[in-house]
């Protein structure tokens, strides 16, 4: 029971991290349907950014900030420059990431070599915590915190897109441009906006998740693959399919590693299946 109750935490808090990576996507992905297949990319230098900047000041919170502001400009930029230009050209956006993905991880390890970088919390936020439950468990209360820091930004999201004008005006970009555009909104800047804390929130996690887990070359692919998955699996455009998405991902990796480690890789493309065989807009997605 003890490790079975380690195991479902461990998925909750890997969900967690894979959700704030997969918010970012969905909204770049999901809503504005910009295909940015160098988002995995933007989580690692996220990570590598704000390790040296709480290297350097002795602040892991400047680390975050510079992660997440670093990435939200970086963000920006690849909305005015490469996807503005394309617009509706899906084809040459996924060509072009993918191009802009490859060089950016060669640059990475150019500048960063082949080495394995971890944070180091707060001291507050270090050490283990008594879990409630029966037998008791003690936790790493630094994974509590991000789990609740996904939670508070989920909220905060779903929040921002259902209940506030930026929001709508979002929604209504996607949905119908040039009627925006008539009503006098600049849609080009609600859009670089809306890339921009997509792009901010793949650092954020990337400098969040490196204190958790490790820095290293590879993370960029693996956290695109497990975004790709949890976006399909959960809707486009929805922040709750995405918390769903994230939620049946990391559970199914974890218990999978645990239990049948031979499989577990296949219980997560196995979900995607089953939920593209009966409902292939997602759990939360809409129709087309």
């Amino acid at each position: 029971m003890k490790l079975f109750i380690l195991t479902v935490m461990n998925g909750m808090t890997l969900a967690a991290l894979y959700f704030l990576v997969a918010s970012g996507f969905t909204l770049v992905f999901g809503l504005m349907r910009n295909v940015n297949l160098a988002h995995g990319s933007l989580y690692l230098l996220g990570a590598y950014v704000g390790f040296n900047v709480a290297d350097w000041t002795g602040s892991w919170f400047l680390g975050v900030a510079a992660g997440f502001l670093g990435m939200a400009v970086v963000g920006a930029i690849l909305q005015v420059v490469i996807f503005r230009r394309m617009q509706g050209q899906d084809l040459r956006q996924t060509l072009v990431t993918i191009g802009l993905s490859i060089v950016m991880a060669d640059l990475m390890l150019a500048v960063w070599g082949g080495n394995t970088y971890q944070f180091d919390p707060p001291s507050w936020l270090s050490g283990p915590v008594q879990l409630m439950t029966a037998p008791v468990v003690k936790y790493p209360l630094y994974r509590l915190v991000l789990l609740a820091s996904a939670i508070v930004i989920g909220v905060g999201l779903w929040l921002l897109l259902n209940k506030t004008r930026i929001g709508m005006m979002i929604r209504a970009g996607v949905d119908d441009r040039g009627m925006l555009a008539a009503s006098g909104v600049n849609v080009q800047r609600i859009f670089t906006i809306t890339f921009a804390l997509g792009a901010g929130l793949a650092g954020f996690a990337g400098v969040v998740g490196g204190t958790a887990l490790s820095i290293a070359p590879g993370e960029d692919t693996r956290y695109l693959l497990a975004s790709l998955v949890v976006v399909i699996v959960g809707g486009m455009g929805s922040v709750t399919g995405a918390a769903i998405g994230a939620t049946l991902i990391g559970l199914a990796e974890q218990l999978g590693l645990v239990y049948s480690p031979t499989y577990g890789v296949v219980y997560t493309f196995l979900i995607m299946v089953v939920v593209l065989a009966f409902r292939p807009q997602g759990i939360m997605g809409k129709a087309a």
